[in-house]
């Protein structure tokens, strides 16, 4: 992996997506798409990996731009700066922030592949193969203009960041029982290697990375003086953070811990807001009747519930949401026998190639068919779980385990929403998928309730039991959880994990691609003729194009990232409903 390619290419990914292609100014020709800068000139292009079959080009090599009627090379702070100046011609705003987001994002990749290592394995061959699932987004987001965008310098994070294969003990306080906030079921903060808080005290555990940031503020130094808080210290053993940076995993308890971090990450700074914290636990309790009938519908369909969360509550809303955690539920309760969970990101990962990146978890010895590698050494072409899963298949395997991991996923995300009212957010870094020793899918596992949204038309009752702060934050409409559904599901899900499985079969790939989409038109069919044709999947087998969140355009704005636009996509289902 080479960061500034990287870096070009998440660029490009965004520009092509949200202007090139619906202003008609992107069109392939001899091997390489080129795209035209319309509004100040330039011409721009790069090398087509292939053909797709999906939902647009996907692109592969160096950048080149037009000058003095040649192709040069372009790098990628260049390349940010051509597009910085046509999308100021384009809205008429200006972005003084763009172009340290892109360098940031580029610096952390430079510092994670320089950095990434292969931890100590806790014995346990399955957990160690899921955590480096979880700690193998090194590329991260195709289709964001600054992936790997976070505050800070490398000293401040990279301790702390899963892709560098980080693992580290929490930090615990001791809160004084009258300012303790705590809703739902919390008792498992207890299991996550904390000393004993001291008498009159809670325990609450603490991101390292967030009580260095909240311990500047004020309010934490007051209340430090007036003893409603107490550094215990560290933790005894050491916890795992998974793809999100802020949740971490304790193998030992079995126990996810979500925390609030101050940090922008893309494009959000990772605080949960406290409407976010109590919709957690009612979410929970909702949802828990909901995934019991689901997984008697649809075998294999599992959720993480957050049963509760602690806090403190002193006079200000920032240590209330800067303390927080919240519990999520483990993974041995709900795994089948035999079955290892992977994230689904770490399957559309793109190829690791020599040097640092080469030597980070991706293994000279021999893979396992789930796509884990072995012992680790360097060398080029090394791949993790994408291509040591799909690499050297034949096409039969290829479609019969993409069938078999549609009908876990796309059946109940459908169901729970034209059922249920319950707009799930399925994408890659919100399912695990549960393989069995051959690598096929078993059990499809969804995660992390602060997305997940009720059809306020469906839930009116409930949704006026809750404050009206919390009720907000839930609440869709059917037409935006449609959206949600179809972007998460689809774009950013379906159509991600299909190019992967395509790019690993050179010579073949837009072929197995449009049979993998042709497969999937045939399951989405199956659940219409078997559970209702509700107008929504009428149009998306019709062919209506498809919502993809348009992250360039909101970080352009400065937007928070609820107020992302979408922009339409080709439907790589086209096809007229049967009958």
């Amino acid at each position: 992996m080479n960061p500034g390619v990287l870096t070009c290419q998440a660029l490009l990914n965004c520009l092509i997506r949200e202007v090139s292609v619906p202003e008609q100014q992107a069109w392939e020709n001899g091997g390489h798409l080129v795209i035209r800068l319309a509004r100040s000139g330039p011409l721009l292009r790069a090398t087509l990996r292939r053909g797709s079959a999906g939902l647009g080009p996907r692109l592969a090599g160096q950048v080149q731009v037009r000058r003095e009627g040649r192709w040069q090379p372009i790098g990628w702070e260049d390349l940010a700066a051509l597009i910085a100046a046509e999308l100021t011609l384009a809205t008429g705003v200006t972005n003084d922030e763009f172009a340290g987001q892109v360098r940031g994002s580029h610096a952390a990749l430079a510092a994670i592949l320089g950095a990434r290592q292969v931890p100590d394995g806790t014995g346990d061959h399955h957990v160690d193969r899921y955590l480096a699932s979880e700690q193998a987004l090194v590329a991260g987001h195709r289709f964001h203009p600054a992936p790997k965008a976070r505050q800070g310098g490398s000293r401040d994070w990279l301790r702390y960041a899963p892709e560098a294969g980080a693992r580290f003990p929490l930090r615990f306080l001791g809160v004084r029982d009258d300012v303790l906030a705590a809703e739902g079921d919390t008792a498992a903060l207890e299991l996550l290697g904390g000393p004993p808080a001291p008498p009159g005290y809670r325990l609450l555990p603490a991101h390292p990375w967030q009580l260095r940031l909240l311990e500047q503020r004020p309010w934490f130094a007051a209340a430090r003086r007036g003893g409603f808080l107490v550094d215990l210290g560290p933790g005894s053993r050491e916890v795992v953070p998974t793809s999100s940076v802020r949740t971490v995993y304790d193998p030992d308890a079995d126990v996810f811990g979500k925390f609030s971090l101050n940090v922008r990450i893309t494009n959000c700074v990772r605080t949960s807001a406290w409407y976010e914290l109590a919709g957690s636990v009612a979410l929970s309790g909702l949802l828990g009747p909901v995934f019991d009938d689901l997984a008697g519908r649809f075998p294999g369909t599992v959720l993480l519930a957050e049963p509760g969360y602690r806090t403190v509550s002193l006079a200000s809303r920032d240590a209330f949401e800067g303390l927080a955690v919240i519990v999520r539920e483990g993974l041995r309760g709900c795994l089948a026998a035999g079955v290892t969970p992977l994230l689904a990101a770490a399957l559309a990962e793109p190829p690791r190639t020599g040097g640092a990146a080469g030597r980070a978890g991706a293994g000279s010895g021999a893979a396992g068919p789930d796509g884990e590698a072995g012992h680790t050494g360097p060398g080029p072409g090394r791949r993790l779980f994408g291509g040591r899963l799909f690499g050297g298949r034949d096409a039969a395997w290829l479609l019969g385990w993409w069938e078999a991991y549609l009908r876990r996923l796309a059946p109940p995300v459908l169901h729970v929403l034209f059922a249920c009212g319950v707009v799930l957010e399925p994408h890659l870094q919100n399912v695990l998928v549960g393989v069995d020793a051959e690598g096929w899918p078993q059990q499809v596992i969804f995660r992390d309730l602060e997305g997940v949204k009720l059809v306020s038309a469906q839930h009116g009752p409930l949704l006026a039991s809750l404050a009206p702060g919390v009720a907000r934050g839930l609440a869709y409409d059917r037409e935006r959880g449609w959206n949600r559904v179809a972007y998460c599901l689809i774009v950013n899900h379906l159509a991600e994990m299909a190019a992967a499985i395509a790019d690993c079969c050179p010579a073949r790939e837009t072929r197995i691609e449009a049979a993998l989409w042709s497969r999937a038109r045939a399951v989405l069919a199956g659940f219409g003729r078997d559970h209702g044709w509700t107008p929504e999947l009428r149009a998306l087998m019709a062919g209506m194009p498809l919502p993809a969140k348009a992250n360039l355009t909101v970080r352009w704005a400065r937007a928070a990232d609820r107020e992302a636009v979408y922009v339409r996509v080709p439907n790589p289902l086209r096809e007229r409903v049967p009958g």
